[in-house]
């Protein structure tokens, strides 16, 4: 593996917990991910829990 460099550790721990709870992937496979994909899922997953905590809409 390669090593990685961050400039915020913490930020780094923040994204791979996240990842990590919501999808249930090792610790290995989120380290795998490029910053940019890594940043990516986890916009994705907010995105996706922000639509799950609005009201229902009727249609």
């Amino acid at each position: 593996m390669e090593s990685i460099t961050v400039e915020d550790p913490d930020r780094l721990w923040e994204e791979i917990v996240y990842i990590a709870y919501y999808l249930h992937w090792s610790f290995e496979s989120i380290l795998e991910l490029d910053h940019r994909t890594r940043a990516r899922v986890v916009h994705e997953i907010g995105a996706i829990n922000t639509r799950l905590d609005q009201p229902a809409q009727d249609f």
